[in-house]
């Protein structure tokens, strides 16, 4: 008996703890609710690549931006939003590639500035090199078109950086509006279903940009958020923080970094 009134205080009291959790459990939920209300609005997040500053930045280049299939999903691993990568014009404007140095640095076959370089015409063909070193070795340059696309099919948006490197061929009498029709052609006929943003840090390039896509201009999308200068090998993360927490605090719609994993890990937590 005495055995049986133990455990039925035993269940009482639990009974009595799990009501009273329970009856708070309103309130506690509240004031969760109202401390995520106070984080910020969680930032559309653009991955980017990074190239290493300084002396021999070409000699230490991992060919780490996002311009190729694998890399692009590699991005999308890691919690992107969003890839930026770079646009740049063979010979004459002939095509519109994924490329983001001047000259085929980082490509099997000789050196050669891409615009200097046919896409499949001829040996030495940029669309017949591949990528030498880096994590996506092997790997090869795409067309605008086939880019944007493989883009579009992980969900993706698209921010493009025209290169300063075009200028000479999209401001070319000879060449101009063929060139810019293989920039301009692939974006229109996908803009209806899919987002894609365009900048250029070449002043000319951006005003006609402008012109031409008016509403896809880049603007203040994807502010750039990391302060650590990227080098090879990669700099730790952790540099980036202070500047992180700054440019969180101020709300942004969309920001970029070269630390897309690193950086989706912090945040959590940090916005809603």
């Amino acid at each position: 008996m005495k055995t049986t009134m133990t455990m039925g205080l035993s269940v009482t009291a639990a009974a009595l703890t799990a009501g009273a959790l329970v009856n708070v459990s309103p309130a506690a939920a509240s004031g969760a609710r109202t401390a995520e209300a106070a984080l910020p609005s969680c930032p559309q997040v653009f991955g980017h690549g990074g190239y290493p500053e300084g002396a021999n930045g070409w000699a230490k280049d991992q060919v780490r931006q996002p311009n190729n299939y694998r890399a692009v999903d590699a991005q999308k691993a890691w919690g992107a939003d969003g890839v930026e990568a770079d646009v740049q014009l063979t010979r004459q404007g002939t095509k519109a590639v994924m490329w983001h140095n001047t000259s085929t640095n980082g490509l099997t076959g000789g050196k050669q500035n891409i615009t200097d370089i046919w896409w499949a015409a001829g040996t030495g063909n940029l669309k017949g090199r591949r990528i030498t070193r880096g994590p996506y070795k092997g790997e090869r340059v795409y067309s605008l078109r086939e880019w944007l696309d493989h883009v579009r099919s992980q969900g993706l948006i698209a921010l493009l950086e025209i290169k300063p490197e075009t200028r000479s061929i999209l401001g070319d009498p000879a060449y101009a509006a063929k060139a810019w029709k293989e920039i301009s052609d692939p974006i229109k006929e996908r803009q209806g279903s899919q987002r894609i943003l365009v900048y250029s840090q070449d002043s000319w390039i951006q005003g006609e940009l402008a012109k031409r896509h008016p509403g896809l201009i880049k603007g203040s999308a994807a502010r750039w958020t990391d302060s650590v200068a990227w080098n090879e090998p990669v700099p730790a993360w952790s540099g980036n923080v202070a500047q992180w927490q700054a440019v969180l605090k101020q709300a942004p719609r969309s920001v970029m970094t070269n630390y897309t994993k690193d950086y989706r890990a912090w945040l959590k937590g940090k916005c809603r």
